[in-house]
């Protein structure tokens, strides 16, 4: 009975996020740009204009472009430089270590907004506002931290018999790094990526104020248009919703093998 009650909760608790998700395709889906409240998750007639609509938006698909080259870009270095900095935390004791550890910690007790003026003031000096280099570099303060922590934590769960084997057989500390540690974190590496991809792809603010012009926004920054001050396309509003949410979905389902496979991948046998 326990288990009955407990696989109960989790199909209503299932039901509820699929009925959101279906309200959000019914309002792209219905004709007009009206918010229909009504509880029944599908429309009365399905129309893809709203789909239309947004693709034929101007710069659309250069706005897709944009956020795809930042968040792959602002992923790619956080991974790269966390990488290497997770495995100095986790394997070598070094002075001011502690301390190293827990200003990345405090670095993600700001949200970016408090950030945003200093950061708005540096980008200003260098030249960088109004460009995916400077919205890259400042997503990538965010993604380091973030990144290091994760990669730390998993890193210290491989067992230190194999570098010690490889040291042994005559491999240099990058080749034991390159070759023995990143294959065998391969699950930690995806999942840190798509984390980093997900922050860089949803994140609003700091792009809606760094960036000016309507041909190098993101698709935060395009959604918010549909909502004006005196009314919102909903229809529109949830196409957009839907078109943006797809990439991570793909992105998801590209990495699902990494994701739920080869978790013990560093486990020591015999």
């Amino acid at each position: 009975m326990r288990r009955l009650w407990i696989h109960l909760l989790l199909m209503v608790a299932s039901v509820f996020a699929q009925y959101l998700v279906l309200w959000v395709v019914k309002l792209a889906l219905s004709p007009g740009q009206s918010f229909d409240a009504s509880p029944l998750p599908w429309p009365d007639g399905a129309t893809l204009d709203n789909f239309a609509a947004v693709a034929a938006a101007p710069h659309f698909w250069q706005q897709v472009r944009n956020s795809l080259v930042v968040s792959l870009a602002t992923a790619t270095i956080g991974v790269l430089l966390a990488c290497t900095a997770a495995y100095a935390f986790a394997r070598f004791d070094f002075p001011g270590k502690r301390a190293a550890l827990g200003t990345l910690i405090a670095t993600q007790l700001f949200p970016g907004v408090v950030m945003m003026i200093p950061l708005y003031i540096i980008l200003d000096h260098v030249g960088l506002l109004d460009s995916h280099l400077g919205l890259v570099l400042v997503y990538s303060t965010t993604a380091i931290p973030f990144a290091t922590w994760m990669l730390k934590g998993y890193f210290e769960t491989l067992p230190k018999d194999l570098e010690e084997a490889a040291l042994i057989d005559g491999a240099s500390r990058w080749t034991l790094f390159w070759r023995v540690v990143l294959p065998l974190s391969r699950p930690a590496l995806a999942v840190t990526f798509l984390f980093s991809f997900m922050t860089a792809w949803n994140e609003y603010i700091l792009a809606a104020t760094f960036l000016a012009r309507p041909e190098q926004y993101t698709l935060p920054v395009v959604l918010q248009q549909y909502v004006g001050e005196y009314g919102t396309e909903w229809g529109k509003f949830a196409a957009g919703s839907l078109m943006t949410a797809s990439v991570v979905m793909a992105l998801f389902f590209a990495l699902q093998k990494q994701l739920v496979g080869g978790l013990t991948a560093g486990s020591v046998k015999g």
